[in-house]
């Protein structure tokens, strides 16, 4: 069975804003949290994810998180397919997290919860 998406994040300079525009267009409510601004998409359907605004490059993107067991792992898999490390793991609080680039230069995130 597939990975599955478990998360996504909005980037942006301004969150407050951001927020405003998420929820007036399509009902999201949003949640100060942090450094972020978390993000309820509907009643028992969807995925979450959050807002933030980094401080620094870059400003605007979307990124969607997959689900995987060992993000380190994950990572030189993705290697050996042709993809570059952009961040490599994180740890937070609720698990750890890295992006990568696929070979077309998408970015896209891993995730394992802790």
């Amino acid at each position: 069975m597939g990975q599955p998406v478990v998360h996504f994040e909005i980037g942006c300079r301004d969150i407050g804003k951001t927020a405003e525009f998420f929820s007036r267009l399509f009902g999201w409510q949003t949640q100060a949290m942090g450094p972020a601004a978390m993000i309820t998409t509907g009643a028992g359907s969807g995925i979450q994810g959050h807002i933030t605004a980094l401080g620094h490059e870059p400003h605007r993107y979307t990124i969607f998180y997959v689900q995987v067991d060992d993000v380190q792992g994950c990572l030189d898999k993705a290697a050996a397919l042709g993809a570059k490390t952009i961040v490599p793991p994180v740890e937070i609080p609720t698990g750890t997290f890295a992006w990568l680039a696929d070979p077309e230069g998408n970015t896209i995130g891993l995730w394992k919860a802790k």
